[in-house]
């Protein structure tokens, strides 16, 4: 059980009362004359995220008042996830229903989340019961799952190069009993991943192509494919130091993709995983690749260099390619790559693309079940001229300032071939201020949909 939740035979166990317009008044009412009148005096009002403490006898603390919405339909389930900074440490329960009992624990959960790795904070620890009907075993892996994701893209560069991301990754299919391989430096070039080295070359801690697999192979093969940048300059084409500030985050896709498969694993899914990290680090030196540059793909297609800040999909290029050799049954890349997906949807919402119109669907349902939110953009094939090469098979980049994140899962479909179902996902990767069960910092975007799919199609 994840240290967020803890056991009912804790004493004390302190309430948590969830509080709307409507229910308010019987629960009011049913306080102890103390506490009502410690309310009535302090003004509380159910006023949504609205919370009191309530004094017992002893001056000890009787019960926590948490005000949400009264409209269930307008309500945002994910907003019990303000409590853990709200409270002292202690054990807490539910003593009512919210709007959504099991995303208000998991929600509960991730706003428990905190960062230590390089500072000594208070030891406060607060931790909620199991609520009943809950499956907290499966909460447990999800909450495991995004806690490995937003450390290892809260851990700085220094910290979290390729070869950090290959121990990351053993060790998960250590506690897994999965198989493990890496590619690495010179030996891209002869294994035939030349994006994946060129991209890599120039930085002093080599590239390297990870692979993970685990599961029956007789088993429906699915495939995570997850951008590794582990931090990106912009290469040649430098970016400014406003736009380098959060490139740590630049692995994320590798991170949500290691969340994601620790969730499947952990739930043993009767799928063949296979897990593929691009790991390298975009850097400036004399051996970096160059604007107008052409090089060769693992899968024929030559591609012409239009801007070397476009380097996450030239390295998922190759792991696209190597993993349809497999003809895997669903194909899922995950990466931190455009601005323009930002400019388009913000932070939070990640844009997908898929060809599969029942596929897309049910991620968008996903995506608003578990406030994971997703959007369906079109992979719009007019659009594909704007990759238009004069010398080589295709550019990496789009002509002009339009449809940035359109351009580029278009690159991406070029080597992926005949899929049987494929998802592609452009995440940020990050929480700029701080929302309710998301502190700010880095973000486990997409895999908690992607779990919920999983668990629909083979669980």
């Amino acid at each position: 059980m994840h240290p967020a939740f803890g056991e009912s035979n804790h004493a004390p166990v302190t309430p948590i009362w969830f509080a709307s317009k409507t229910t308010w008044p019987g629960i009011r009412e049913g306080l102890s004359p103390l506490a009502r009148s410690y309310a009535d005096t302090a003004g509380f009002e159910p006023k949504p995220g609205a919370h009191l403490a309530l004094p017992g006898p002893d001056g000890s603390l009787a019960a926590v008042l948490f005000g949400i919405e009264d409209d269930a339909a307008k309500a945002n389930p994910m907003l019990p996830g303000k409590l853990p900074g709200l409270l002292t440490s202690g054990v807490y329960r539910f003593a009512n229903a919210s709007h959504d009992t099991r995303l208000a624990a998991i929600a509960f959960a991730l706003g428990a989340y905190r960062f230590d790795r390089y500072r000594n904070r208070s030891g406060k620890s607060v931790r909620l019961v199991q609520p009943d009907g809950i499956d907290i075993a499966d909460l447990s892996r999800i909450i495991e799952g995004v806690t490995l994701a937003r450390d290892m893209i809260n851990t700085p560069a220094n910290d979290m190069g390729p070869a950090d991301i290959h121990e990351q990754t053993r060790l998960l299919a250590e506690k897994h009993d999965a198989w493990i391989e890496a590619v690495t430096d010179n030996e891209l070039l002869l294994k035939n991943f030349p994006l994946i080295h060129v991209v890599g070359r120039a930085a002093a801690r080599p590239p390297r192509l990870i692979e993970l697999r685990w599961g029956d192979p007789t088993h429906p093969k699915i495939t995570l494919v997850g951008k590794g940048v582990c931090f990106d300059t912009g290469g040649l084409d430098l970016k400014p130091s406003s736009a380098m500030l959060l490139m740590k985050k630049d692995m994320g896709g590798a991170a949500a993709t290691l969340a994601l498969a620790h969730m499947v694993m952990d739930r043993k899914l009767p799928v063949a995983l296979r897990v593929l990290i691009p790991a390298v680090e975009n850097s400036v030196a004399g051996s970096a690749f160059r604007p107008l540059d052409v090089y060769p793909s693992r899968k024929g297609l030559t591609v012409e260099v239009g801007n070397t800040d476009a380097e996450g999909r030239l390295v998922l290029a190759d792991a696209l390619a190597l993993a349809c050799e497999d003809d895997p049954d669903l194909l899922i890349d995950i990466g931190t790559l455009t601005g323009a997906a930002r400019v388009a949807l913000g932070p939070d919402v990640v844009p997908f693309y898929t060809g599969d119109d029942a596929l897309a669907n049910a991620m968008m349902g996903h995506g608003m079940r578990e406030r994971d939110p997703l959007w369906r953009l079109p992979l719009w094939a007019p659009y594909e001229s704007m990759l238009d090469s004069k010398v080589a098979d295709t550019s990496n980049v789009g002509t002009g300032a339009f449809a940035g994140s359109i351009t580029c899962a278009l690159f991406l479909k070029k080597f992926v071939s005949n899929p049987k179902a494929w998802l592609h996902f452009d995440i940020y990767g990050w929480t700029p201020s701080a929302k309710p069960g998301r502190p700010e910092g880095g973000e486990c975007q997409a895999a908690r949909a992607l779990y919920a799919l999983l668990c629909e199609r083979y669980g």
